[in-house]
Parts: C-alpha cells; sequence; structure tokens
C-alpha cells in the first residue's frame, strides 16, 4: 500500500471520529430536551399513580362518594362552535371499578342555551335516559363507553389492576410521565401525569366513537377542599376537537335524590 493510500485512510479515520464525536456531542445536548429520555425511569408506574392521587386530593379524590361540576361548554360541528352557556354534570361514583369503560354508579349531564334546556343524558345505575325519559333501545348503555374512562386512575392501585410506564412526552408543553392502566376486565386506559406538580393533564382510550382524549389545565380548588378540578376539558375523538367543557365550580359529597337520574317524559 502506497503512502498516499496510507496518508489518505488516516485522514478519513480522523474525520470519523470527528463526526462521531460530533454527533456524540450533539446527542448529550439533545437530551436537555424534554420528554426525548426518560425522566427518573427508576421511578415505577405504580409510584407515579400514587403521587398523581396525592396531588389531586388525596384519599378524597380518589374515593369520592358524588360530585356536582357547573359552567358552560362549546361544542364543535362542521367548523362552527355552538356554546352551552351552562353545562352541569351530577356523578355517584362506584365504590370498585372493574371495566373502565362501563357505565357504573349514576350520572346526568345536562345543557342550557338562553334559558332552555338543550339536552340531557343520564344513568341510574341500570337505566339510560334522555330528554324523552327511558331510551327504548337499553343497548345505549353500552355507548357510555365513550365517555366513562378517566375514573380509571381513582381504582388504578385496587388489586386486580395492573399499571406500566410507558415514554415520557410532552402534554401542551409540559414534561409528563405516560402510563398505561389495564383493568380487571383486560382493558387499558392511558394518562399523562404531569413531572413536576403530578397534575393530570391527559386521558386517552378507545371507544366506539374512536380513539378518545381529554386535555386537562386550568386547575382550581375550593377554600377548605383539597380536591384539585380541572377548569378546562378538550375532548377529541381520532385527533379532532369535539368539545370543551370549562368547568367553574364543584361541589363534593352531595345527597341527590335517585330522581336526579330519571328523566321523566317530557
Amino acid at each position: 500500500m502506497s503512502l498516499r493510500i496510507i496518508l489518505a485512510v488516516a485522514a478519513a479515520c480522523c474525520v470519523f471520529s470527528a463526526v462521531a464525536a460530533a454527533t456524540a456531542a450533539d446527542r448529550a445536548g439533545l437530551s436537555a430536551l424534554p420528554g426525548l429520555y426518560p425522566r427518573d425511569e427508576t421511578l415505577p408506574a405504580a409510584e407515579i399513580i400514587a403521587r398523581a392521587h396525592a396531588a389531586a386530593g388525596g384519599e378524597t379524590w380518589a374515593r369520592p362518594a358524588s360530585l356536582f361540576m357547573s359552567g358552560y361548554s362549546v361544542m364543535y360541528r362542521d367548523g362552527a362552535a355552538a356554546t352551552y352557556d351552562r353545562y352541569e354534570m351530577s356523578r355517584v361514583y362506584p365504590a370498585r371499578k372493574g371495566d373502565a369503560h362501563k357505565a357504573d354508579g349514576k350520572v346526568r349531564i345536562e345543557a342550557w342555551r338562553d334559558g332552555e334546556r338543550a339536552f340531557v343524558i343520564a344513568y341510574d345505575g341500570e337505566r339510560t335516559y334522555d330528554a324523552n325519559g327511558p331510551v327504548t333501545d337499553q343497548s345505549a348503555n353500552a355507548r357510555w363507553a365513550s365517555n366513562f374512562g378517566f375514573g380509571a386512575i381513582r381504582h388504578a392501585l385496587d388489586e386486580g389492576w395492573s399499571q406500566r410506564r410507558l415514554p415520557d412526552d410532552l402534554v401542551d408543553g409540559r414534561l409528563a410521565h405516560v402510563v398505561e392502566l389495564t383493568d380487571p376486565s383486560g382493558g387499558t386506559t392511558r394518562f399523562a401525569i404531569a413531572a413536576d406538580d403530578y397534575a393530570i393533564l391527559y386521558v386517552g382510550f378507545d371507544t366506539p366513537r374512536g380513539w378518545h382524549e381529554r386535555r386537562y389545565s386550568e386547575f382550581f380548588t375550593r377554600p377548605g377542599r383539597s380536591w384539585v378540578q380541572p377548569g378546562r376539558v378538550r375532548l377529541y375523538y381520532d385527533g379532532v376537537k369535539q368539545n370543551e367543557v370549562i368547568w367553574e365550580d364543584f361541589d363534593l359529597d352531595v345527597d341527590f335524590s335517585d330522581d336526579r337520574f330519571r328523566v321523566a317524559a317530557p
């Protein structure tokens, strides 16, 4: 091999070493990008959930008896935004949850526009109702699967549930730990939990309407309450925003009558 070839090979090796060193340095710099690599990869999913419980209000939040929320909502259809100036949800929670996406407990969601009720949907633990009373086809109960799912995180540490970490990510620019929960029925639900204050920023799960996501922000509480309430909830199906709910107030341990979750004929 000629001296010229030997020198050329040596020069190429030096260039390759310099490029490799530069690439390693660049990657070291990129490691500062939030979410690129796991934050504290030794932190188990169960501990992340436990910290999220504590940050949201502890046992009161994880095991509420009932909740009432009020505010307003904007729904998007064909590029237009329709505002419901009064929006309410009443909820009675079950003691246990074996399927995160099955209707359980009791719920009533109601909306008004310009002083008139626009719609109501309710579930009394057995039957689904709309503004006309009991829904004739009670297969409607299965459609609640498009709405039920957030409660999974309250029961995530119960017997029969499992948790695993997924890659960290950004939610609205905030670094978050992503965890996937599997309920006793085998259903899965994903949550993103802020890495700094353990606020619950996101939930995602599959539904009959497609992949459903909710993003939470504008958290607030009330004097004397440990409960932390997201004031803004953005709801998506298959990546398209469908509506937003702006919660302005809440109350806990409300003594609802059974009739609240039943709708008589108009």
